[in-house]
This record gives structure tokens, C-alpha cells and sequence, in this order.
């Protein structure tokens, strides 16, 4: 029944002069989700719309799941199309929508009519007002209600006519690509995940950096990270997966330096990493999953830490969510399963028993001078055996 969607936006339309590289960058991410499911479209903008249209038959529920996945749409709206813009025409596919739609009839209803075409035969109150009608005595228990209808019956008269009454949620944000891009600090944790899923949303194109450990961390966490990058990877588009062999830095911090500080001295040469990574690749900031007060590397103290290294921004879209917040966006993005399975990371194998929480940054220094004479050769052998992974959804 339906051969177009209709897609709507939100924030995009209060861009002003500059709105059309939104919509075209929406486009793009549209025609590029679709490219995954079965059947050919087009993809148009019309007057503030933007048109989904099927050429051929397709899987409606493949196509609804690959277009709920893209940032920048608040709405998908599946719609009657019809080429013929009569009035008889569009009578007789109102009733056939109302007709197969809705099983039960017994509902409250408006049709709320908008015309593009100034030349049509009526106006919109008078499609609204001649609609009802028709749909009262082709369905006599209907009932209307113009001011809190359980049902909304759309009308738009433009080249074509459109019919709907459905609209399912989209992810909202800001289409990808329009807010440069950033390197996600990526970890087999439940945090991460979600952080980069948040950043994105906000228009920001991804890469990301994982920090494996061998043989302490095994092969089977390493494709754990993986799956979750082709899982954010279906809300984010394709994105690289930097994989950094950090056995021998983390062993020479162990070794050389006041175990209490590990994890702070272990975050600090990870975001000196990351952030040579993000130079290289043009990024603008770096991502974590960190939220205030959640673990000991993330107090107040402690992020203002790890913080110093750095001189590009650091983005924490987490900031300050609770937990419990952080697992139910996990849930939802689906990759709250796969972040719980048991295979540790290089940040939970050398943990120190009583870590510190408010770390002086001049001790820290001090402390990371102690690895002057090897740190050099390390960082260098890091970076040339550097792999990097094509992620795609």
C-alpha cells in the first residue's frame, strides 16, 4: 500500500540560509542506508520534504529499520502516492487507506489537508472539511474530534498527492557529516558505545581507537570490540577501527611506576595516542565514555589529568549521566549484550587495588619521568604495528 515515505526533520529546519546543506547531507545518508535493503528508491526534497519513493517492490519493515537509524530524522511517515491528484482519485485512496489500516473503525479522527498547489479545486480547510465527510459516511462509526484525535489523516496536494497517518519516531540529531569528525576512544565496556552513538547524533562523523593488550587481552575481546563498532557502525555509517598494541607501554607503567597511579598514567599515554591518531586523520576532538565519579580515573581530579595531555578537545557525551541511563541507551542501540560479555579489556587487567581518586598532576609528572628511557621506542613501535580495521554496519 505504501510506495513512499515521507521523512521529517526537526532542528534542521531552523538553519536558515544554510538548511540546504543539511537536507542534502540527509539525502546522501538516506540513499546511502538504503543501498542495504531490497528494492531500488528515490530520494527527493521538495519545499521543506524530503520523499522517499519505491521503484520497485520492496521489504517495508527492512527499509522503516534502515531509516530509523539515521541521525537527523524525527519522523518516518509511510505514505499512499498517487500520480493522479484528482479528487475522485484521492477520495477513493483515502478510503482504501482508512479501509486496510485500520481494522477497527472506531476511532476519532481529523484529516488535516496541506496544498502546495495553489491551483488545486479546494483549499486546505476545504480538503480537511470534504475529506471528513467522504470518510463519515463511507465509515459511520468514525467520530470527529478536531482537538485531540486519536488518528490524523494527512493530505498534501504538491506535483503528487500524499496520504498518511502514521508517523514512526527517528533518531532525531543531526545528519552525519555536517559536524566534522572526532576519534571515539573505543573499549569493550558499555560506556563507549553509547558515547560515540551520542556524538554522532549530533552530525559528528567517527573513527576509533582500541587499545588491545596481548596476551592478557585476547583475540576474542578484540572481535568483541569489533561486533560493537558494526553494531554503532549501523547508526554511525562505516568508520576505521585504529588498533593499537599497547602490551609493552602498559607493562613498563606496571613496572616502573606507583601502582596506585596505573590507571591514571595508563589513561594519560592513551590519550596521547588517541590524539596523534586524531591529528593524522583530520579529527577535531577525541570521545570518551567517561561520566563523572563512575570509576576512580573518573573524578573531577582525575579527568582534569588526563585532560593536561591533551590539546585537542575532549568530548564527553556521557558527562553526567548515571549508570543506569547509560545501559538503557545501550539497550536500545542493541549493544548492551555484546559490551556485557565477559572478555576483559587492557583497562581492567592491571588494576590497582586502592587507586587513586584525587591524583596531583605535578606527582603524576613525576611519576611518568621514570619511563624517559623506554617510553620513546614504545610509542614508535606502537604506532608502526598500528592495524587498522574498515568497519561497516
Amino acid at each position: 500500500m505504501y510506495k513512499a515515505f515521507l521523512i521529517k526533520y526537526s532542528e534542521i529546519g531552523i538553519k536558515g540560509k544554510n538548511r540546504y546543506l543539511f537536507e542534502d547531507a540527509l539525502c546522501n545518508n538516506i540513499k546511502e542506508a538504503l543501498k542495504s535493503c531490497e528494492g531500488d528508491f528515490y530520494v527527493s526534497k521538495e519545499q521543506g520534504r524530503i520523499y522517499v519513493e519505491s521503484l520497485t517492490d520492496y521489504d517495508y519493515d527492512e527499509a522503516v529499520s534502515a531509516l530509523s537509524r539515521i541521525f537527523g530524522i524525527a519522523a518516518i511517515c509511510p505514505v499512499m502516492l498517487l500520480d493522479d491528484k484528482d479528487w475522485d482519485s484521492v477520495c477513493k485512496a483515502c478510503i482504501k487507506h482508512v479501509s486496510e489500516r485500520y481494522e477497527d473503525k472506531n476511532f476519532t479522527f481529523k484529516v488535516e489537508a496541506k496544498r502546495a498547489d495553489k491551483n488545486y479545486i479546494y483549499t486546505s480547510p476545504e480538503i480537511g472539511m470534504h475529506m471528513g465527510a467522504v470518510l463519515l459516511d463511507e465509515f459511520p462509526e468514525l467520530k470527529v474530534d478536531v482537538h485531540n484525535p486519536s488518528v490524523r489523516i494527512t493530505i498534501e496536494i504538491r506535483k503528487k498527492a500524499y496520504i498518511y497517518s502514521e508517523s514512526i519516531k527517528g533518531p532525531g540529531g543531526m545528519p552525519i557529516g555536517t559536524s566534522g569528525k572526532a576519534m571515539l576512544l573505543l573499549s569493550g565496556g558499555i560506556d563507549s558505545p553509547v558515547a560515540g552513538y551520542m556524538i554522532a547524533r549530533r552530525g559528528v562523523r567517527l573513527e576509533a581507537v582500541y587499545f588491545h593488550a596481548p596476551p592478557y587481552t585476547s583475540e576474542r575481546a578484540k572481535k568483541k570490540v569489533c561486533d560493537l563498532a558494526k553494531l554503532m557502525a549501523k547508526y554511525t555509517g562505516s568508520f576505521r577501527l585504529h588498533v593499537i598494541n599497547f602490551t609493552e607501554i602498559q607493562m613498563a607503567i606496571y613496572e616502573k611506576c606507583p601502582h596506585d597511579e596505573l590507571t591514571i598514567i595508563m589513561r594519560r599515554y592513551m590519550m596521547r595516542i588517541a590524539e596523534k591518531l586524531a591529528r593524522e586523520s583530520e579529527c577535531l576532538g577525541l570521545v570518551t565514555g567517561e561520566s563523572i565519579g563512575q570509576v576512580a580515573s573518573q573524578t573531577m581530579q582525575s579527568l582534569n589529568c588526563t585532560n593536561e595531555v591533551c590539546t585537542l578537545p575532549v568530548y564527553r557525551p556521557l558527562i553526567a549521566f548515571d549508570k543506569q541511563d547509560i545501559v538503557e541507551i545501550s539497550q536500545k542501540i542493541d549493544t548492551f549484550e555484546t559490551s556485557i560479555l565477559p572478555y576483559e579489556d587492557c583497562c581492567t587487567i592491571f588494576v590497582a587495588k586502592h587507586p587513586v581518586t584525587k591524583p596531583d598532576i605535578s606527582v603524576i609528572r613525576r611519576s611518568e619521568t621514570r619511563l624517559d628511557d623506554v617510553i620513546g621506542d614504545m610509542l614508535k613501535t606502537a604506532y608502526d604495528t598500528e592495524e587498522i580495521i574498515e568497519i561497516t554496519p
